[in-house]
């Protein structure tokens, strides 16, 4: 996954967890080694590898994930595009200078999810610089998915943190609900909030937690697929929701627009949500009755 996991779950005294563990971890890494786009057997890097050549075949699970990042890239009106991450050729660690307009429209030029051909079970890109990255839509999956796994083995106590993105399968065994908490922008391994949930989702996504410094100013990993520059939006949003897929969508989708449009987006998902602009001032619908005490 790319990131610190944890799974924890309820059991009544003497219960042996490693099995069920044990199911957990080979569906997730079923997950990972099917759609890493470093793993170059995986369905993805075969779309990548034949991009601008073949259509490649793909199943009914890979068709679903897809058909939901057509949803957001149209929801996004454009800016949640699974095709963006070769935005990375231009801006990444070894970046030392503001990529020149020159370069950033060559790669602009082979972004669109919009020119991606799929017909019933196959995908094309039209491109052959083209690529898919999944990273954005298939770890929110994966935590859903582990859930659904654990309820048919009648778990019912514990939930499945991948990476922030937190699925709940039900209450702690003593009834009571899990403190999430929620980061604070300028100290990440501190919380600036926390939320009591026993059921659900929640995600959280930020604009600060990665970024690349040219010349002592600070540009976000969250980039404009339309313009290929960094987005100024939103510091932090998390999102509760049924499950863990929506949330991250919904709290993606807000920080791809600026500061304005992203709380009118979260205003009218109608999701219960907590966002921290650029001024550090916390707004949103999760309110003390749900669970939310600030500065803790």
């Amino acid at each position: 996954m790319g990131c610190p996991c944890e799974i924890r779950i309820g059991l009544p005294e003497g219960g042996d967890p490693s099995p069920i563990i044990d199911a957990c971890m080979i569906e997730i890494r079923r997950f990972e080694a099917k759609y890493s786009r470093y793993d170059a057997n995986s369905i993805v890097s075969k779309i990548n590898q034949a991009a601008g050549q073949a259509a490649v075949r793909i199943d009914d699970e890979t068709c679903k994930i897809l058909d939901y990042a057509t949803v957001c890239f149209e929801l996004s009106d454009g800016k949640f595009d699974i095709t963006s991450g070769v935005l990375r050729r231009v801006w990444n660690s070894r970046t030392r200078a503001i990529p020149s307009d020159q370069d950033l429209e060559q790669v602009v030029a082979a972004i669109g999810w919009e020119k991606v051909r799929r017909e019933k079970n196959t995908i094309f890109l039209p491109i052959s610089a083209m690529e898919i990255d999944l990273g954005g839509v298939v770890k929110e999956y994966v935590a859903d998915a582990v859930v659904s796994l654990l309820h048919d083995r009648d778990i019912s106590s514990g939930f499945v943190n991948l990476g922030g993105d937190i699925a709940i399968i039900g209450p702690g065994l003593d009834g009571t609900p899990w403190e999430i908490g929620i980061s604070d922008p300028d100290r990440p391994d501190s919380a600036i909030a926390k939320i009591n949930l026993n059921e659900g989702a929640i995600t959280t996504s930020g604009g600060y937690e990665r970024y690349i410094e040219i010349d002592g100013e600070r540009f976000s990993h969250l980039l404009d697929p339309t313009t290929g520059r960094p987005i100024k939006s939103l510091l932090s949003v998390s999102v509760i929701a049924g499950q863990a897929i929506v949330a991250g969508s919904i709290s993606t989708v807000a920080l791809l627009k600026t500061q304005e449009d992203g709380k009118a987006w979260l205003t009218k998902c109608e999701a219960p949500y907590l966002a921290i602009d650029m001024n550090r001032e916390i707004s949103g619908t999760i309110l003390a009755s749900s669970g939310f005490n600030p500065g803790y």
